[in-house]
């Protein structure tokens, strides 16, 4: 029995048991976005729809701790379309974490195995999910060359997280203004049909979708419009704990403002007792007037997959105050044995190690196939003779 299929064997004593990371699949459901560029709301015509057999990419990035914002809105999705029977790749995106603050190597790869270990506590299965590090497969930063070359500066320039960097001023990196460009690459080296997204990330994928378009008019067909799978159930809203005007971030400055899938119990209550509410005692949900109890109701109801109409039933009666310790034992029942069994995987790292190693020998195989028709559509060296060169004895 070869090592990485002992590695998968080990690895499946862990997740075969999350259950509990699929909770939500009841009530769980997706909306595709209709309208990213195409007229007539239309993204995949019904000649693509038969020709490109669905596939669902996902990536996150090894900077910083998972909240629970991105396990809700992106981990567990991806594993509740992995139960489902999808064909789900999920990559950990070293190369755009390149954009962000400069981290020593010895901390990359730190990161990279604790987001792989939380991946996998998670529920994701490395023998359904092809689960890899973005920088093994060196095509994504090739095909992203060829799709620089059909974006323009302009557009580049106007989409939102590039034009909110630059309101600051100093000089931003190239890859910042080329990081969209990547994520297109990610999405179409892959032929993906589907992406997991919030709505704040509709942009980038449009981005993806006109230059899938752009190739296609140039050169020829070689990938699908990729759509936007949306959830339905509001866990891409999840709120700053501190300033429910935002978004949870991995980069905001307060590390009170989030919940870390790494907190302990106690953490995660002291984090929900602190979280910034308003002067009405009752629990109600309404986002425009009353954004953080409504947040709290939102966290509730994806960890327990009921609706907030359940939820504010429920807590009749209840203070903000005393509503706050529910909400903070709904998120510890969940994060708790998750992150009990990430604990365990990270003191394998070879384990873990193995399992990204096997992910990306899948990945690359994907990838060549799939650029070895962008080569031969734009006229670059056929892949079969670069693959030659491996067999050449040379000084």
């Amino acid at each position: 029995m070869c090592i990485l299929t002992r590695a998968l064997i080990r690895v499946k004593r862990y997740t075969h048991i999350c259950k509990f990371s699929t909770h939500g699949c009841r009530r769980q459901k997706y909306t595709t976005d209709d309208n990213p560029l195409e007229p007539n709301n239309t993204i995949i015509g019904a000649e693509e729809d038969g020709r490109w057999p669905r596939r669902i990419v996902s990536g996150l990035q090894p900077t910083g701790a998972l909240h629970v914002g991105n396990y809700f809105a992106a981990v567990r999705r991806c594993v509740q379309l992995q139960e489902q029977g999808q064909d789900v790749m999920m990559f950990i995106a070293d190369l755009h974490a390149l954009t962000t603050k400069q981290v020593s190597p010895a901390a990359m790869q730190d990161n990279t195995l604790q987001l792989t270990a939380y991946l996998l506590a998670s529920g994701l299965d490395p023998a359904r999910t092809v689960l890899f590090a973005q920088s093994a497969v060196p095509r994504h930063a090739e095909l992203c060359w060829v799709l620089t070359c059909l974006a323009t500066q302009a557009r580049l320039a106007h989409l939102p997280q590039y034009r909110e960097r630059t309101a600051g001023g100093g000089d931003l990196g190239a890859g910042l203004l080329l990081y969209p460009v990547l994520q297109a690459a990610d999405v179409l080296l892959y032929r993906a049909t589907h992406v997991p997204v919030g709505a704040d990330q509709l942009q980038h994928l449009q981005l993806a979708a006109l230059l899938a378009r752009t190739f296609r008019h140039r050169y020829g067909p070689a990938f699908p419009t990729p759509r936007a799978l949306l959830p339905a159930d509001g866990s891409d809203r999840v709120r700053s704990l501190r300033d429910p005007a935002k978004k949870m971030s991995k980069s905001d400055p307060d590390p009170k403002s989030r919940i870390v899938l790494a907190d302990s119990d106690d953490a995660v209550r002291a984090k929900i007792r602190k979280a910034v509410t308003d002067f009405t005692p009752q629990v109600t949900f309404d986002p425009a007037t009353r954004p953080g109890v409504s947040n709290l109701v939102l966290l509730q109801c994806l960890a327990e997959d009921k609706t907030p109409e359940e939820v504010t039933d429920e807590a009749g009666g209840l203070t903000t105050a005393q509503y706050k310790r529910v909400v903070a034992e709904a998120l510890v029942s969940v994060l708790g044995p998750m992150r009990a069994r990430a604990e365990e995987l990270q003191s394998r790292p070879r384990l873990l190690r193995d399992v990204l190693r096997h992910g990306a020998a899948r990945a690359r195989r994907r990838a060549d196939a799939v650029y070895a028709d962008v080569a031969a559509l734009t006229g670059l060296a056929p892949v079969e003779l670069m693959e030659a060169d491996k067999k050449l004895k040379v000084a």
